[in-house]
């Protein structure tokens, strides 16, 4: 049987931290920008994790 490949997209959206948890950048950041707040913008910069629950979801699509 051949080896699996991994989904691609997932593989150059998410990042493994060095304790095995996967980080992603947040949503809402993409366009119509001009309704949003400052504030929200500013704090949408930042990364944050996936949740637990979905972590082995995500660890299975970029082995």
């Amino acid at each position: 049987m051949p080896k699996m490949k991994s989904n691609r997209g997932a593989a150059k959206t998410f990042k493994k931290t060095a304790t095995g948890k996967f980080k992603r950048r947040k949503a809402y950041r993409s366009h119509i920008l001009t309704s949003k707040s400052t504030k929200r913008k500013r704090n949408l910069r930042h990364a944050t994790l996936v949740a637990k629950s979905d972590s082995k979801r995500v660890s299975t699509m970029i082995l």
